[in-house]
This record gives structure tokens, C-alpha cells and sequence, in this order.
């Protein structure tokens, strides 16, 4: 037995954790013993201290065989271990049976430090067989290549002294079972079984002759559990142990262990194993993505691994790219590596289970591929024939049996990146590709028709699971629906994220809308009108005023070329263009606007309209921006009746207009009525939005400035750093309400005397201002004078 496969056993033996087995296992090769712990803490990516307290652990576990450890301390508890355990491995302890008595024809495993990630795998799978008086059948199952083999391997060499009576490795591929135990009964044994019998008696003879010990037999790569397993199991007894390794999942009479792939970190770690880690930190996102992509499948990951070994020059993101051109098909990943006891590559691992499906099996695997790689909802409850559906309904069966699907919950589905692959390739080669596409394309697109440009709680919770999927096919699919769908498809992609304040991804979506309307409709078209809008309005909300302005200007000049000057599209840009104005303090030019778009609205829409409110409330915002109370209050007014008149009390525009009457009581010190206008604004934005919204940092915010005006102080700083937080993570840290709200926070700071916040405060503020909108804007101003009011305090 090898010095390696001698340490891991003496591990079990001693049952180290798998944390305390890595240190013990790397500390005492002999290629180490000179090397420092800080190098070896290094190897395995641990610290210095993490190693030394796992060596102690393992120091203590082993002073129970030899008490001589625990009066030794630094470097000669190594040395004495050591010498301990080379005694052993060379027979000096002859108290019990050694390793070399053990009777196996287990294959050749990996090296223990490339087996990485399967220790909780390896100490459950153990446990299981432990456990159970009769014949335990454990069953490792999982998709092809996750390592199943491989498992069981390490599992068998690792447990070894636990089976005294030997290990049998039975190859449910090879030859008839019950030959190969009887081939390792005589062979290992050197015991001739009877030949005048008949087989069943022969195996028989085998199993009450057998030699005494616990006894591990192994059924690798089972397709058929009667046929290869059941018939060929020993008579029951409590020291006959089985395990499986197979692709298709038992149902739960079975004990089972189900392998998945690996985790990130246990992935990036087989990786390094294979391929120079110098030449992994040099690109280590792309080491990750590749990672990512290949779905952390160890087969995937050990045929790149070696193929990378043997391209030194080659790029990891040269190699990213032409994986991701030629999937499956790439050299990488295509063909089985010899130096591998695999005998296949990804594809053609995937194609064993594919084979074993029946038509309409793949041609459901074939429409799932179509999906992002997200969770998929899939039902067959609309199929009104109940034959057809029980069809389906055994599809999904034995695409889950085989690991070619993974259930998530009832009626959501996942489908691996590379099996996902496999079946899109299967798709390309079918004769109806195309019209599976287009079917598919039509359908995501009747769900973005449906997404509003105003977003509620109940919204966004029920489009989000199909958002990936809408997204697959405005990235992939796009050749499958007209012009004028896709401006639909990425108009409703891009309302869907500009709808929770989640700008940087609404943005793309919002770009392909408009290239998609000026390239196929020309530049004079109402679908260009619109997109121009929906760009500029995120550009506004994002405080990017420069880009926005042009954009809005061209959406109004194009809305009055193509309607006229009587329309409520033009009243709505010229709403939008005053909004921007009103942002930047332009706010006669702004003014101007907004009472042309009231005048407008009212004369074609009627007085009672919601836009008309909109509208209303819009000029009642500047009026209060600009000092003017009193005409800014009957329009508030006016406003929120229409809207709850239209609309009724649960919308989101009444929780606006709410929050805008209640900053009008405040600026007029009415803070017995605002303060409950504000805390209704803020429970209906939480109820229709969730918590975690922008515009409920507004609210928060609001509130805030509120409980600080009335020297509330400790109620307002907490409002404070949630709307801090809120506001940043949806529109950065340079954003005009994000230095709002930083000079607020600055205001309370220098109030309770902790003037150095309050001054780090104010400096950031006016940083942002400054640099977002410019030295004379009025926000501006304000957060210039406020600073140096403070600066003036004497006692500061």
C-alpha cells in the first residue's frame, strides 16, 4: 500500500474531521516534512494559525494510540508521529489484521489532494452503510460525470480496514455479475468453488465460505437494479454492505445518496490542481466563470483542467471564448483525456442518458433547453386530455429519474449549463428547431406585453420568474419575433427593472428598444418618440441631466411632427422635459412647461383624468420648490382627491401625492398634520412596493428630515442610514438624493455636537452636488450655505 493511501486510512481510523485529515494528510507526505506550516497553510489556502490548530487537534486524536505525543511539544510531536506511524506502515504493530490481509480489487483512485469537495459526501455515505443490520443498499446517484466512481472509490480505499472481509468492485458493465465474484472469491480467497453445480448454488458456496470481517461489495454504474443487483445480493445478514453507483434515481425504498456537483470554492480547488495557480491568479474571474459555465461538473472541470496543462500559452479567456462558441463540441471538454479512468467526454456522458429516453422525453428535454438557466415553470395542467398529459407527466419522470433535470418544487424545474448545452445541440440537429423557437418566443413575448410601465408588489412578484426567460430570448432568440415585437419585448424588460429603481439593468434594454425602433421604423416614428422618453426619464431618475435633456427634447419635437400640438403625448413630454428642468433649478423654464401641459391635458382629456392630477401635482411641486405655499396647497389637494377618486386609496400615486402634502406642512411647520400624511405614505409604499424600494428611501427619508426638524433626533438617524443605504445601492454613491440625504444627516450631526461627522457629511454632499449639478445649482447652493453656517459656529 502506498504512504498516501496509509495516511488516509490511519485518518478514518483515528476519525479526523475532513478539515483535520487535509492538514494531517499534507503535513506528513514526505515530499513536506521539511517545508514550514506557513507553506503548507498556503498549499491548502488556509492561515498559518488555522493549520497549526488543526495539527494540534490531530496530535491529540493520535496521543490515544500513543501516549507518548501528549509529552512532547513543537516540532518533535511531528517527528514522533511520524516515527509512530512509519513503524506501523512497515509492521511494526501486528495487533490486529494489517491492510496488506485485506482482500480488495478496488480500481486505482485519484491522489487524496485532487479528491477535493466530497468530504461531508464521503462521512454521510459511511454513516449510511454503518447504520443499517441488513444488507445496506446505498445508492450514489447523480448525473454522468459528477464523480460517482470516483466517490466510491475513495470511499472503499479510505474505509478500508472497516471491512475486514474485503472489498468486491463489481462492474454492472462488464461480465455477469456472479462470475466476477466468483473470479474474486477463488482468485483472492485461493479457494476452488465446486464446478458440478449449477451458478446460483456456486454463489452460494461463495457467500457462506467468504472470510470473516465486514464486507464491502460494489455495484458500479448500475442500469438495471433486478437484473444486476437484486439477484446477485448475498443472503441477509448485518455484515454484507452494498453499495451503487448508477445515473437513474431509486424511489425511497431505497437508501440513497444523491451526488451534486461541486460547490464554487471545491471547484476553483480541483482546478488549481491541474493547472499552474500562477497562471490562475492571473485571470481569476475568468478561472471562475469558466467554473461557473461548466456548472462545477468535476468531469468538465478535469478535462479542462488537463487540457489548459497541456497549453501553456494558452489564454484561460481565449479558452473561455471558444468554449462558449463551440459548447459541447470543444477538444476541451469533447473527448475523454487517457491519461483518465473515465472513458468519456461531457457530451457523450450526457448522450448515455439520452439514449435511454424515449421521443417525447427528448423532445421535452429539447424545449426546456430553450429557457434561461433559471428556474423554469413548467405544468402540464393545461393539457385538457388526460392521456396526453400522463404522457407528459412520464417525460418529466424520466428526465428527473436520469438526473437530466433537477426539481426544485412543485411545478419548478433547473436544467444544468451543460446538459442545457447537450439539448440545444440535440434541438439544432432536429427538423422543427424553428418552429420550436418561434412557439417559444411567441409565448415569452405575451408575457412581456403584459408587464405595466408601473410596477406594484404583486407586479413584481409575479413577473420575476420569467424574467430570465424574457431576457433569453431578447439575447438569443431575437431572429424569432418581427421588429415591432421586440420594441414590445425590451420596452417591457426594461419597465420591469426601471419599475424598482434597478437602473443599470434597465438601461441595456432601454438602448436596444430604441436602436430596434429607429432601425427598422426610421427615425420618424412614434416607437422612437417612446424609447427616447423612457431612456431620458432613467437618465433623469439617475441624475445624468446633460444626457437626459437632449432626449427629451428630441421626443417632444418628434411627438408634435407626428400628432401635432394637440395631443396628450406632447402634453406628457412636455411634462417630462419640465420635470428635468425642475431638477437642474431652470424652474421658469420649467414652470412655463408645466402649465402648457395642465392646459392641454385638461382640454383633452377632461378635468377629471389621472394624468391631469399628475400634472396638477407636478406644478405644485415647483410652486412649494420656489417658496409659493400657498398656491402650491390646492393643488396638492386637487390632485390627491383625483387621484383617489380615479385610482382609489391603495395606488401608488396617492402614497406620492400623500408624501408631497406632507413636505408642504413641514416647510410651513404644520408638523401635527404632516407627520401622519408622512407615515401613511410610507406604510402604503412598503405594502405595494416592499421594503426595499427607492422611492421608499424617499419616504424614509422624509420622515426623517420630520423627526429632526422637531429635534426627534434618534427616531430620524436610523430613517436616515436606511434611506442612505437604500438610495445608494439603487443609484451609486454620486447622486443628487444621495447628497440630499447626506446633508440631512449632516444637519442632525452638527444638532447633537458630533461636528466631525457632520463635517465629513457636508464635504461629501457638496462634492456630489458639485459635480452632478454644477456649482449654481439651487440644491447646491443650499448644501454650500448650510456648510458654512456650520463652519461659522463657534463652539463647533
Amino acid at each position: 500500500m502506498e504512504w498516501a493511501d496509509f495516511l488516509a486510512n490511519e485518518a478514518t481510523t483515528h476519525k479526523l474531521s475532513s478539515a483535520q485529515r487535509e492538514a494531517f494528510v499534507e503535513r506528513l507526505k514526505v515530499e513536506n516534512l521539511e517545508k514550514s506550516e506557513l507553506n503548507l497553510a498556503t498549499k491548502i489556502g488556509i492561515s498559518e494559525d488555522a493549520f497549526t490548530k488543526r495539527m494540534n487537534a490531530v496530535y491529540k486524536k493520535f496521543a490515544m494510540s500513543y501516549p507518548e505525543l501528549d509529552r512532547i511539544k513543537g516540532r518533535g510531536q511531528l517527528e514522533e508521529l511520524r516515527a509512530c506511524l512509519t513503524s506501523k506502515y512497515h509492521g511494526g504493530q501486528d495487533a490486529q489484521l494489517t491492510i496488506k490481509e485485506i482482500h480488495h480489487n478496488i480500481p486505482p483512485a485519484v491522489p487524496f489532494e485532487k479528491f477535493v469537495g466530497r468530504e461531508t459526501e464521503l462521512e454521510e455515505l459511511h454513516q449510511q452503510l454503518q447504520t443499517s443490520r441488513q444488507v445496506a443498499i446505498v445508492a450514489v446517484t447523480g448525473m454522468g460525470g459528477v464523480g460517482k466512481t470516483e466517490l466510491a472509490i475513495q470511499y472503499a480505499k479510505q474505509h478500508l480496514q472497516n471491512y475486514q472481509g474485503g472489498v468486491c468492485w463489481l462492474s454492472a458493465q462488464g461480465i455477469d455479475i456472479r462470475i466476477q465474484i466468483l473470479r474474486f472469491f477463488e482468485l483472492k480467497f485461493n479457494t476452488i468453488v465446486p464446478d458440478d453445480r449449477e451458478l446460483a448454488d456456486r454463489l452460494t458456496y461463495c457467500w457462506q465460505n467468504w472470510q470473516k470481517g465486514e464486507v464491502l461489495l460494489v455495484f458500479d454504474n448500475v442500469t438495471d437494479y433486478k437484473k444486476q443487483v437484486q439477484h446477485n445480493l448475498p443472503p441477509e445478514s448485518p455484515r454484507f454492505k452494498a453499495l451503487l453507483t448508477t445515473r437513474e434515481k431509486f424511489d425511497r425504498t431505497l437508501s440513497q445518496l444523491c451526488l451534486g456537483v461541486l460547490k464554487p470554492l471545491a471547484a476553483m480547488k480541483l482546478l488549481k490542481s491541474l493547472v499552474d495557480r500562477e497562471r490562475l491568479k492571473s485571470e481569476p474571474w475568468v478561472a471562475r466563470k469558466i467554473c461557473r459555465d461548466l456548472g462545477y461538473l468535476p468531469l468538465a472541470l478535469e478535462l479542462v483542467g488537463r487540457y489548459l496543462d497541456t497549453m501553456p500559452d494558452l489564454s484561460l479567456e481565449k479558452l473561455l471564448k471558444r468554449l462558449e462558441k463551440k459548447r459541447l463540441e470543444h477538444e476541451a471538454i469533447a473527448k475523454a483525456n487517457p491519461l483518465m479512468r473515465y472513458e468519456y467526454g461531457v457530451a457523450e456522458a450526457i448522450a448515455l442518458s439520452w439514449e435511454q429516453l424515449d421521443e417525447k422525453a427528448q423532445g421535452l428535454g429539447c424545449w426546456l433547453s430553450l429557457y434561461a438557466l433559471a428556474d423554469i415553470r413548467f405544468s402540464v395542467e393545461w393539457i385538457q386530455d388526460d392521456d396526453e398529459q400522463e404522457l407528459w407527466e412520464k417525460a418529466i419522470a424520466k428526465l428527473r429519474k436520469l438526473h437530466l433535470i433537477q426539481w426544485q418544487s412543485k411545478g419548478i424545474y433547473r436544467l444544468h449549463p451543460l446538459i442545457r448545452k447537450f439539448f440545444q445541440m440535440k434541438l439544432d440537429e432536429s427538423s422543427n428547431a424553428d418552429k420550436l423557437k418561434t412557439i417559444f418566443a411567441a409565448l415569452m413575448l405575451e408575457v412581456a406585453k403584459d408587464i405595466p410601465p408601473q410596477l406594484n408588489r404583486e407586479d413584481i412578484l409575479n413577473f420575476t420568474p420569467f424574467i430570465p426567460h424574457l431576457g433569453e430570448v431578447g439575447t438569443h432568440l431575437s431572429q424569432y419575433l418581427s421588429d415591432e415585437d421586440l420594441v414590445g419585448l425590451f420596452r417591457g424588460l426594461g419597465w420591469f427593472y426601471y419599475g424598482q429603481g434597478l437602473y443599470q439593468q434597465a438601461e441595456p434594454w432601454y438602448k436596444l428598444c430604441k436602436d430596434i425602433a429607429e432601425n427598422a421604423f426610421g427615425l420618424e416614428h412614434l416607437y422612437v418618440a417612446a424609447s427616447l422618453n423612457n431612456l431620458a426619464e432613467l437618465y433623469r431618475y439617475t441624475g445624468r441631466y446633460d444626457e437626459a435633456e437632449p432626449l427629451y427634447q428630441q421626443a417632444l419635437e418628434l411627438t408634435k411632427r407626428l400628432l401635432g400640438d394637440d395631443h396628450p403625448n406632447v402634453a406628457t413630454s412636455l411634462n417630462n422635459l419640465a420635470l428635468l428642468y425642475e431638477s437642474t433649478g431652470r424652474y421658469s423654464e420649467a414652470e412655463a412647461l408645466y402649465q402648457q401641459a395642465l392646459e392641454l391635458y385638461k382640454r383633452l382629456l377632461g378635468d377629471n383624468h389621472p394624468d391631469v392630477a399628475t400634472s396638477l401635482n407636478n406644478l405644485a411641486l415647483l410652486y412649494e420648490s420656489t417658496g409659493r405655499y400657498n398656491q402650491a396647497e390646492p393643488l396638492y389637494q386637487q390632485a390627491l382627491e383625483l387621484y383617489k377618486s380615479l385610482l382609489g386609496d391603495n395606488h401608488l400615486l396617492v402614497a406620492n401625492s400623500l408624501d408631497n402634502i406632507a413636505g408642504l406642512y413641514k416647510s410651513t411647520e404644520r408638523y401635527g398634520e404632516a407627520e401622519p400624511m408622512y407615515q401613511q405614505a410610507l406604510e402604503l409604499k412598503k405594502r405595494l412596493l416592499g421594503d426595499n424600494h427607492p422611492d421608499v428611501a424617499t419616504s424614509l427619508n422624509n420622515l426623517a428630515e420630520l423627526y429632526s426638524s422637531t429635534k426627534r433626533y434618534n427616531e430620524a438617524e436610523p430613517l436616515y442610514q436606511q434611506a442612505l443605504e437604500l438610495k445608494k445601492r439603487f443609484v451609486g454613491d454620486n447622486h443628487p438624493d444621495v447628497a440630499a440625504i447626506l446633508n440631512n444627516l449632516a444637519v442632525l450631526y452638527s444638532s447633537t455636537g458630533r461636528y466631525d461627522k457632520a463635517e465629513a457629511m457636508y464635504q461629501q454632499a457638496l462634492a456630489i452636488c458639485e459635480q452632478t449639478l454644477g456649482i449654481g445649482h439651487p440644491n447646491t447652493i443650499g448644501v454650500r450655505g448650510n456648510y458654512a453656517r456650520f463652519l461659522r459656529k463657534p463652539y463647533r
